[in-house]
């Protein structure tokens, strides 16, 4: 398959799915409204309408497209994906300190962290009323857990980021907390929803979830060796920020004593000096690690791929082994 025919499927899919995109997004509308607390629909329209792919709620749409499923639940659902995100990015931006977000200043910089933490409260209520209105305990169930592995996966992403002991089976529940969770969780009601078999539904999970982890895995490599007109981010973001990330954790368990000393006064410690960045990035280079992230990466899109082949012969699971084929070939 050649690049331009994989370049942006994403925009495929939501050009497939623009109507029931066009419902998502009038119902989001419809539901961050607060008639006693205008500062709601203010926060959450300045994050909400900042752009960004919606990948997450278009899987939902996706996998019901996939199951011609007839009824508007995947609707309620695409919009509760998309407010479960939402809601963890205003609380992530508030955690980080962000001052910026997709461009654009964040809700905690131009309001206060205050507003954010509790818009996004507010988010995450309004995420379980849509969920409630399905009727569907296993779609409670799914969500419901999704969102609580998401705070479990923040929550242990606080604790071992600047960590040295911090290992790639660590890293992988991290992952899959704060990044796979929504993704899996998404591809699966969509199934759900639709009444697709026990082992269509499974296959949606794994698809989502590997999905997840090879999207976070390329991230984190590509703050290493993307363009920054193309990430939005700096080279080398993650290393300012005391980050331990894969590429990082690969190198620190190859480390000679003096390199282990670099790591722990640069990312444990955070004294960091001119020159540390590419003294950094000549360690990976040295033991290979961004080459082994990449191959990580791989793994889990293949993997991805595998559990696709589960589902029917459809345009929509051409066009998600498309997406899974563009989430690693940015790395290339």
């Amino acid at each position: 398959m050649d690049s331009a025919t994989i370049s942006k499927p994403h925009e495929r899919l939501a050009e497939l799915l623009e109507t029931e995109m066009e419902g998502v997004n009038t119902l989001i509308r419809a539901r961050m409204a607060s008639r006693h607390a205008p500062r709601i629909p203010e926060v959450t329209a300045h994050l909400v309408e900042a752009g960004g792919k919606r990948l997450r709620p278009m899987l939902t749409l996706a996998a019901a497209r996939l199951f011609e499923y007839p009824g508007d639940h995947h609707i309620k659902l695409a919009a509760t994906v998309e407010f479960i995100h939402t809601a963890t990015l205003l609380h992530d931006d508030v955690v980080d300190e962000s001052g910026q977000r997709r461009g654009r200043p964040t809700a905690n910089l131009l309001w206060d962290n205050k507003s954010s933490v509790l818009v996004g409260d507010y988010l995450f209520a309004r995420s379980f009323q849509l969920m409630v209105e399905t009727e569907s305990l296993r779609v409670l169930d799914i969500l419901a857990n999704a969102a609580a592995t998401i705070a479990e996966g923040e929550v242990l992403q606080m604790t071992a980021a600047s960590n040295l002991a911090t290992d790639e089976e660590v890293y992988l529940q991290v992952v899959r907390g704060k990044t796979a969770a929504l993704f899996s969780a998404a591809t699966e009601v969509g199934g759900v929803i639709s009444g697709a078999s026990p082992a269509q539904i499974q296959a949606l999970f794994e698809f989502g979830d590997a999905l997840g982890v090879a999207f976070q895995i390329a991230d984190d490599l590509l703050d290493y060796q993307g363009d920054a007109k193309t990430t939005g981010k700096n080279v080398g973001d993650d290393f300012r920020e005391r980050k331990l990330t894969l590429p990082v954790i690969k190198a620190v368990a190859q480390a000679t004593e003096d390199e282990h000393a670099f790591w722990q006064r640069t990312i444990e410690r955070g004294r960091q000096n001119e020159g540390d960045l590419e003294q950094a990035l000549a360690l990976m280079d040295k033991y290979g690690t961004l080459e082994a992230t990449r191959a990580d990466a791989n793994r889990w899109a293949d993997k991805a791929r595998t559990a696709l082949q589960a589902l029917p012969e459809h345009e929509i699971r051409t066009l998600l082994s498309d997406l899974t084929d563009y989430v690693v070939s940015r790395l290339n």
